[in-house]
């Protein structure tokens, strides 16, 4: 059993890489290409996902990169409602 862990730990850390590899845009991978990080991490499953994970990782903020959309403006209670607080 002890022998089975760590190798679904890097099987698990292996996946990881590979779809976010598959998921990032053109742009957005840093220091190799896609196709070359998904060399590295296929061919060396742990140096290779620790290195994409340290260095070829999107970064959060970058531009092109996806986010969460923005929430709408709009009230967020009656008592944050200025019509509704008129109407009273």
């Amino acid at each position: 059993m002890r022998s089975v862990l760590p190798v679904l730990l890097a099987l698990g850390l292996t996946v990881y890489c590979v779809v976010s590899i598959v998921q990032a845009g053109d742009g957005e991978v840093r220091a190799l290409p896609r196709w070359g990080w998904l060399l590295a991490v296929l061919f060396l499953p742990l140096i290779g996902a620790a290195a994409y994970l340290l260095a070829g990782r999107p970064v959060a903020g970058a531009p092109g990169r996806r986010t969460r959309p923005a929430p709408r403006p709009g009230p967020k209670g009656p008592d944050d409602d200025e019509d509704f607080l008129r109407g009273l």
